[in-house]
């Protein structure tokens, strides 16, 4: 398992998974395990964002951990060990969450590529359904961006209760003021020189979100693929019968 990779380009990005978080919404469940190693369809929820990524290319993976720490990290061990050509490494928040912002932030030496690719997760989309992740790419060369955000459009986003969080141009934009509604789908595409900002507190990402927003660099990609977020228990059963229907 590595400790730190040299800065160095390379085609895809280093992916972060925020793992860190309490899981309150899934207790009892996460009184036992974090949420992340939850299985949902024979798999951890943490799982299937791997196999997302790594079907795309990705070889680069780091984990922030706190609540069951000891319980992530010796799942990641296992895949170091089972997958010897990808790299594995924690990023251990021992004293308190920073929340993703912060913990994207402390966990940034950890990785190389510029941008990174922030995951979180307890979202995912099946792996060859679509290839986000190089249209993520594609947009943030081809358009003087901070951050590509992936998006799903409010009636796709299977285990989501919240209204939109951007609206999106025909172009790609994210902004507030005009373009069709997009919920945040829970994968980001952040340029290393915004990822290493931040206050000395936690904070959440959405703090770089808006500050791309504010400057005119936040664009986003729609999925073209069935997403799932699994953010409660029922949202995990409709997940467990949602792929059942697609499998």
């Amino acid at each position: 398992m590595s400790d730190s990779f040299p800065v160095s380009p390379i085609a895809m990005p280093d992916v972060m998974l925020l793992a860190a978080g309490l899981g309150t919404r899934m207790r009892p469940i996460t009184f036992e395990r974090p949420k992340a190693l939850i299985e949902v369809a024979g798999k951890p929820l943490i799982d299937h964002a791997i196999d997302a990524a790594l079907a795309e290319g990705c070889t680069r993976f780091v984990v922030n951990a706190h609540h069951k720490a000891e319980m992530i990290a010796a799942h990641f061990a296992r895949l170091d060990g089972a997958l010897p050509d990808l790299d594995f490494a924690v990023s251990h928040e021992k004293d308190r969450l920073l929340d993703t912002g912060g913990g994207l932030r402390k966990a940034l030496p950890l990785m190389s590529s510029d941008p990174v690719l922030a995951l979180n997760t307890d979202t995912f989309w099946l792996p060859g359904s679509d290839t986000p992740i190089a249209r993520m790419q594609a947009c943030f060369g081809a358009n003087e961006a901070d951050i590509v955000l992936l998006c799903v459009a409010p009636d796709k986003a299977s285990g989501f209760r919240k209204g939109a969080d951007y609206l999106m141009d025909a172009d790609g934009r994210l902004s507030s003021a005009h373009g069709r509604p997009m919920v945040y789908a829970g994968a980001a595409l952040i340029s290393r020189e915004l990822a290493a900002t931040g206050p000395d507190v936690p904070f959440s990402l959405y703090r770089h979100f808006e500050t791309a927003r504010e400057a005119g660099r936040l664009w986003g990609v729609e999925i073209a693929a069935p997403w799932f977020h699994v953010g409660d228990r029922q949202a995990l059963e409709r997940t467990e019968q949602d792929i059942g229907a697609l499998v």
